[in-house]
């Protein structure tokens, strides 16, 4: 089939139109009307809406002063709850606390006045969580690092088998329709077969690709593509690695090393959402051994997340949480497909939704 079926794949990719990235205007205002018409609906008392609210806070409608105790019984159904979705228990307890501040003290006639209550407590609480310590604008920073004529480097990082590659792929699909020149770099020269994928995906964005084969120090190799980026006038270079078990102490000191050497704009740890709080150890131990095994007095650690798979795991969204929660690590970009177009930002709302429904 050789260059046909290639050319044939890469019209594919073209035609896949824009990146869900960009598109995340819509999704937020689909799903603020769809509350607006809920509130047209509910004339009665949100029954159906909020059944598991109502057998949790019906018994202290109407109370008077509400003390801690009159809300324990439903403060730990609703950690109960909210554990079964994957939320860390640290992080129930945490909403937990966020619900019972906004409640006790108070008088609240009506059961609807209780769960209109609980929901904005809840709602604050994770926006306060979700919303990270430092944000970060890629395509702001790769235009400053441009003016700087150097390139913007990205470095995927994470266990074997969550997609880095393709989802590298992905971002830069997303890069090219802001017009934003990419190079890729195969630096993970351990699995066989790991460069031949880049490159197959290298050859269907018609991007370039930096490789050096297998068995060579990636930390070298690294240095090598952006030193050549930097020569070809590319924008932004995307660094592959090699998948690793966070334990694994000689590829996790070989990731320290190419961090150190090359001092890259942006660590993006790659899990997959469909793992739930595997991904949070996953995370938690990449930054210690970073931290570790650094000679910097300022370790580099993860800067960002990618989740993985992110449409495959229903309403278990309580992993996003604690990994922005136990790293301060913004969830940058969520996998949600095949297509080099299925790449979407983390809608805060829409998690907000799902944990409470």
């Amino acid at each position: 089939m050789g260059e046909n079926g290639d050319n044939n794949i890469e019209v594919v990719a073209a035609d896949h139109g824009d990146s869900m990235m960009d598109k995340e205007e819509d999704f937020s205002s689909e799903s603020e009307e769809e509350e607006e018409e809920d509130v047209g609906k509910e004339s009665k008392p949100d029954k159906q809406k909020k059944g598991w609210f109502s057998s949790m806070f019906q018994s202290i409608a109407g109370k008077a002063n509400l003390e801690r105790s009159d809300l324990e019984p439903a403060l730990k159904a609703l950690k109960d709850r909210l554990m079964t979705k994957n939320v860390a228990e640290e992080i129930a307890e945490k909403l937990c606390e966020s619900v019972a501040a906004s409640l006790e003290g108070k008088k609240l006639a009506s059961f609807t006045r209780i769960s209109s209550t609980v929901q904005t407590a809840m709602e604050d609480a994770l926006v306060r969580i979700l919303t990270p310590r430092r944000s970060i604008d890629i395509l702001r920073d790769v235009h400053a690092a441009k003016e700087q004529r150097k390139p913007y480097v990205v470095v995927f990082v994470g266990v074997n088998g969550v997609g880095k590659s393709t989802n590298l792929a992905k971002v830069a699909y997303w890069l090219q329709q802001h017009n934003v020149s990419v190079m890729m770099a195969a630096c993970d020269t351990f699995r066989s077969g790991a460069v031949e994928q880049l490159r197959t995906h290298a050859r269907r964005l018609q991007i370039p690709i930096f490789e050096k084969g297998y068995e060579k120090d990636p930390a070298v190799v690294a240095k090598e593509a952006i030193q050549e980026a930097t020569h070809n006038g590319s924008d932004v270079v995307l660094v592959d690695t090699a998948g690793r078990m966070q334990d694994n102490e000689p590829l996790m000191r070989a990731l320290s090393k190419l961090v150190n050497l090359n001092n890259p704009d942006l660590v993006l740890f790659v899990g997959e959402a469909l793992v739930g709080n595997d991904a949070v150890d996953q995370l938690s131990k990449f930054n210690q051994k970073l931290a570790d095994l650094s000679t910097s007095q300022n370790p580099r650690l993860i800067d960002g997340i990618l989740l993985t798979k992110f449409d495959t795991i229903d309403d278990k969204v309580g992993a996003a949480l604690s990994m922005v929660y136990i790293s301060g690590a913004p969830v940058m970009f969520v996998g949600c497909g095949q297509s080099y177009t299925d790449l979407k930002k983390l809608n805060v709302k829409s998690i907000v939704k799902t944990l409470l429904k």
